[in-house]
């Protein structure tokens, strides 16, 4: 039933718009009980096998239910998407209170889908306690996935070069906490060193939100060691967010967000269904191509073009 609803919401057929709008209505009165978990890493950082060990200890460790929505990249010409991380969630895909859902980017920026917003309020109000939203990837745009959720991780592994060189100042800013994941074996020393190192970077960086200080732990995931001690840092940041009553101001700022990015969307939606810009843009866009035209002024004349042509069941619009 789940997956059929956030079928539904992620649908994009204008037929089953209204209806995902009635599932969200009904299911607002059961949400924002959970915490909202957002974990992103470098390529190869081994996301799914960290999701896969922290959501087995949520499980069995805390008896707590943990809802996983997972994005990967989408083909920029197929528009396909493998889906595999699922596969690469092998014991928590098999648990019954836990449900992982994978969806496609389908060139959506920000590192998310563009219903995971809505997800998450479908998992919230099913009864997950724990909502983790893995991103596509760790980058300048992979950041937006912090305006929806509560606790921003960051995962890293060692190794991989100059670290502080790795990660833009961007994401540092913005991440409650770091994780330095696969120290274990011959990589357990370079972890360390790590470790060390982005704690001294973070001394030059004020308290990231409301007093919260970024903290960098090291885990093996696939040895299950320093799990406990991650969840633990989890809380702690809760605990301090809800003393000062700055979580519920972060989540009604972040559905304030939601609801001006949505009309944002719908006005170019609007735009570009209109008669006036569709009779012209094909025109514009030519000459754009063929450069007789800037495209600064092709936009000012379609924008132009919508605000004086008269529109379906509308007056005519004075300049």
């Amino acid at each position: 039933m789940i997956g059929r609803a956030i079928t539904v919401i992620e649908s994009h057929l204008p037929s089953d718009e209204l209806l995902a709008e009635q599932i969200l209505e009904g299911l607002l009165p059961h949400t924002g009980k959970s915490r909202r978990i957002g974990i992103t890493g470098v390529p190869g950082g081994g996301k799914s096998t960290f999701i896969d060990a922290l959501g087995m200890y949520l499980l069995h460790e805390l008896d707590e239910k943990v809802a996983v929505l997972s994005v990967d990249p989408s083909s920029p010409v197929s528009g396909g998407s493998i889906l595999g991380d699922k596969t690469r969630m092998e014991r928590l895909s098999g648990q019954p209170n836990a449900f992982i859902r994978p969806s496609p980017s389908r060139g959506y920026l920000g590192g998310v889908a563009r219903r995971t917003r809505e997800c998450i309020l479908v998992c919230e109000a099913a009864g997950y306690q724990n909502v983790l939203v893995e991103t596509v990837g760790v980058g300048q745009s992979e950041i937006e996935v912090s305006s929806m959720t509560d606790f921003f991780l960051l995962l890293l592994i060692p190794g991989a070069g100059d670290e502080l060189q790795g990660i833009k100042r961007g994401i540092i800013e913005m991440v409650d906490g770091i994780v330095i994941n696969k120290a274990d074996g011959e990589k357990l020393r370079e972890a360390r060193r790590a470790r060390s190192q982005y704690e001294t970077a973070l001394r030059m960086f004020a308290p990231n939100r409301h007093g919260w200080t970024t903290r960098v732990l090291t885990c093996s995931a696939l040895e299950n060691r320093g799990i406990r001690e991650i969840w633990q840092m989890v809380l702690d940041h809760r605990a301090q967010q809800e003393a000062g009553g700055h979580l519920e101001r972060r989540r009604q700022a972040q559905a304030l967000g939601w609801m001006r990015d949505l009309i944002s969307s719908g006005l170019q939606e609007i735009f570009h269904n209109a008669s006036a810009v569709q009779e012209h843009i094909a025109q514009l866009e030519h000459s754009v191509r063929e450069r007789t035209i800037s495209p600064s002024k092709a936009a000012r004349e379609l924008l132009g073009l919508y605000r004086i042509w008269p529109q379906e069941g509308e007056q005519e619009k004075p300049l």
